[in-house]
């Protein structure tokens, strides 16, 4: 089993990193593979509403230049994905928020790319703005129709400067405790494969009320 965590911060080993590497520990410590992909340091533009990844359902977005589908197919071969996220703003960093907008847009219209996958949202922030961050976070993965384990408390991370976050020990006790949940029912998605069938996928229903 192999799981992709998404770093959606400027900064490489900041304290988004080590959030998302302190769950990763636990992950591989259950002999499960992991990825991190660094995308916040990348210039990576907004979704453009073109509709051509519905239109095409090539699994894949019309605007190239980046990186953006080679990552779509990354994930989609995963069988988990962790995002993560800075604050700004008391929202999710710009990149992390474009890079979201077309790879999630690209796997929904495209027979659902990432259900039934395993999916985390961890945040660091410096004070405030960590739970709307996370919330924004879970959008996505909850549209996506995933599966998601939980902590025991949000997945916030606290610290300013690079590995501050380190020093929070109720937050590495949540990342470590959501690590051992995701690798849990990952180990658990996997093994019932076989003797359980996942649901079927319905074809979505749009409904627009203005007429």
């Amino acid at each position: 089993m192999k799981v992709i965590a998404i770093n959606g911060s400027p900064h490489k080993n900041g304290n988004t990193y080590h959030a998302i590497n302190t769950v990763c520990d636990q992950l591989i410590q259950e002999n499960i593979e992991v990825e991190i992909i660094h995308v916040g340091n990348k210039m990576i533009r907004g979704c453009i509403a073109c509709n051509q990844c519905a239109k095409k359902k090539n699994e894949e977005c019309s605007i190239t230049g980046d990186d953006v589908n080679s990552w779509i197919k990354n994930m989609k071969s995963a069988d988990g994905l962790i995002l993560g996220s800075p604050v700004y703003f008391a929202a999710i960093a710009g990149t992390m928020k474009s890079f979201l907008d077309r790879v999630f847009r690209v796997a929904s219209v495209n027979d659902g790319l990432f259900r039934h996958k395993v999916g985390v949202s961890v945040v660091a922030d410096r004070r405030t703005g960590g739970i709307p961050t996370f919330n924004q976070l879970n959008n996505y993965i909850n549209y996506a129709e995933m599966f998601m384990p939980s902590s025991n408390y949000w997945n916030v991370i606290f610290g300013t400067a690079p590995g501050e976050a380190l020093r929070d020990s109720e937050g590495i006790q949540i990342m470590k405790i959501l690590g051992r949940n995701m690798a849990w029912l990952l180990k658990s998605v996997e093994d019932n494969k076989s003797k359980l069938s996942l649901p079927d996928r319905e074809q979505k229903v749009y409904m627009n009320y203005i007429r």
